[in-house]
């Protein structure tokens, strides 16, 4: 299996001395389910994109500090691309700025939440019954954080996950797309670094309401990533 991995951000001067690069949590993620595929990286950023498209493999729109709603050279190019790719039978997954940059490029809509940031580890419920399985109490816990939020969902999507805080927490399209606005990818520990190192525009109220969930809730990325595998028909 190959993972072609579209960075849509390096977060120079955020990653703490643990992570050698933002692509590696995915390395990680992937391993910790027994998967162990080649991997390609676009600097999709900088406006790398793929050529060709192989429906045996995977294309990951990962998270970024852009958001899916600008209109910035790489990031019209990576809608146009995600359109193309749709079109043509890829096999997608979204995380966090992925889920929303795919959600739009399929003709959905995307903005900033007036309800403010979200952090921490949060909970959604499960209302897709293909995702029960690997969530049997019906509920997913992932680590977020955003601002922004996909607020309608291309047209033919399934939604998958919802909760209060964020209506549109996770959706697919088929057995060809699924997207998360949490990241399956973060540790608790990366998580912890981001709220005490990076987060200083975001309330002290959040940001401690954020830790303490780090410390209260276990989140479930694994299992995400094993149910966007399996969802996909993707094996090694």
């Amino acid at each position: 299996m190959r993972i072609n991995i579209l960075l849509c951000d390096t977060f120079p001067g955020r990653l703490p001395d643990f992570i050698p690069n933002y692509e590696s949590l995915f390395f990680d993620l992937f391993a910790a389910i027994g998967e162990r595929p080649d991997y390609r990286i676009y600097q999709t950023w900088q406006g790398e994109l793929p050529a060709d498209i192989n429906g045996e493999e995977l294309y990951l729109v990962p998270g970024s500090l852009s958001s899916a709603y600008d209109d910035e050279p790489w990031i019209v190019a990576l809608l146009h691309w995600i359109e193309r790719a749709y079109s043509r039978g890829a096999k997608m997954m979204g995380v966090c700025f992925g889920h929303q940059a795919i959600a739009r490029a399929l003709g959905g809509e995307v903005r900033k939440y007036d309800g403010g940031f979200g952090a921490g580890v949060r909970t959604s419920t499960i209302i897709d019954d293909a995702m029960i399985p690997y969530f049997p109490h019906e509920q997913m816990r992932l680590l977020y954080s955003h601002n922004d939020q996909v607020m309608t969902l291309p047209e033919g999507a399934v939604l998958c996950a919802t909760s209060d805080f964020c209506k549109n927490e996770s959706f697919r399209m088929g057995n060809q797309v699924i997207t998360f606005q949490g990241h399956p990818e973060f540790t608790v520990d990366y998580s912890r670094h981001l709220l005490v190192n990076h987060c200083d525009d975001v309330p002290l109220t959040i940001r401690q309401a954020a830790l303490h969930s780090l410390d209260l809730l276990t989140p479930q990325g694994p299992e995400a990533a094993r149910f966007a595998i399996d969802l996909l028909r993707i094996r090694s």
